[in-house]
């Protein structure tokens, strides 16, 4: 086990919901030059395959300062951000994606999300919901926060439900801190991990569950990062018939409990695009009503990205940046998809160790 950081963390990725209350600078809206410079990439790409667009041929000149300072927000600095203005109306879903995927490819590179190999990942209970194993993805319920499978988690809402149910999004880094003052005898077990589950996306050649236990919270050169999704970790310890003890629940529902208490609750409105660092921000949102009605219903387009580089120092990237996102259909890149590895095992290492 690496050594348990017994301070606390100064960065700027450590905030609370009522600080950020108050700094507004994590907005970034869009004017009708921007929505103009968007409409004009996507007429250049309206016969490309989506797999095959990229910043080259997707140009946002008069965005790139903008994009360059939401880039270094979501690697460096508060680890979220939220556009706002991104055009939706009058346009076709596939032209929304075209234009979704062309504003993210300068941010970093698009990833499959599920067992059908997707890029777009449609969040929602309607027609429109894809495969997604045993995910809860979409469903009215309350989402509690947590992270998701690659560097950055990016969601665009295309429709919000008629109750409105706002996003939260909280700060790991500002839960370790909170974790360190109210029962810092609990960051062992949190640096020990837990085994996630696969939710039966897993290829053949896979275990079901990731058979290690992935650290929920690691540190390297000063910086710690969060794995955290509860949901994935109680699947592990159901599945391997070792469910988790009376202690480690009380653990876990302490950061549950933290984490609500520091995160930002926003609206999240049609155009929205949300970005959160899921090394060191936990995302999710309110319940909303059931909607029967499938014109009326939720519809969220959600891309995968891993930024370009380090995002950060990791004790193990094989199982801190890769070790939850890597297995059957998931976390394939264009290229890969292009070029058919996707029906090969990969490595997780530089080494050549294969993911299993």
């Amino acid at each position: 086990m690496t050594d348990i950081r017994m301070e606390p963390l100064h960065e700027a990725s450590v905030w609370t919901g009522d600080q950020l209350q108050d700094d507004h600078s994590w907005e970034y809206p869009l004017d009708d030059a921007d929505r103009a410079e968007l409409a004009a990439a996507l007429d250049g790409v309206k016969e490309t395959r989506l797999e095959q667009i990229t910043a080259e041929n997707f140009p946002l000149s008069g965005l790139e300062g903008r994009l360059r300072e939401l880039s270094h927000d979501l690697g460096d600095g508060r680890g979220f951000a939220l556009v706002r203005g991104f055009p939706v109306d009058g346009y076709s879903y596939e032209d929304i994606e075209r234009m979704y995927w062309g504003f993210c490819s300068h941010l970093g590179t698009g990833l499959t999300q599920n067992g059908d190999a997707t890029f777009i990942h449609y969040v929602t209970d309607g027609k429109l919901r894809p495969s997604q194993g045993r995910r809860g993805v979409g469903f009215p319920k309350e989402s509690k926060l947590h992270i998701d499978l690659t560097d950055i988690v990016s969601l665009l809402c295309v429709q919000q439900a008629p109750d409105d149910p706002p996003s939260r999004v909280a700060s790991s880094t500002a839960i370790y801190n909170e974790i360190l003052k109210r029962n810092p005898k609990a960051l062992p077990r949190l640096y020990e991990g837990f085994e996630w589950d696969r939710m039966d996306e897993h290829a053949a050649h896979e275990t079901p569950t990731s058979g290690y236990k992935v650290p929920l919270f690691s540190e390297k050169d000063g910086r710690v990062s969060c794995q955290y999704n509860r949901n994935w970790i109680n699947n592990a310890a159901e599945r391997s018939g070792k469910p988790l003890t009376a202690e480690e629940n009380a653990i876990l529902d302490l950061l549950d409990e933290i984490a609500f208490q520091l995160c930002l609750e926003f609206p999240f409105g049609k155009g929205d695009i949300q970005f959160c660092n899921n090394y060191t921000v936990l995302h999710g949102r309110a319940a909303h009503a059931v909607v029967e009605e499938e014109t009326l219903k939720r519809v969220l387009m959600r891309i995968w990205l891993d930024m370009p580089g380090e995002i950060r120092p990791f004790v193990d990237d094989a199982l801190i940046r890769y070790g939850n996102g890597r297995h059957g259909q998931i976390g394939w890149t264009a290229a890969e998809m292009l070029a058919g590895q996707n029906t090969a095992p990969r490595p997780r290492r530089d080494d050549g160790a294969l993911a299993i």
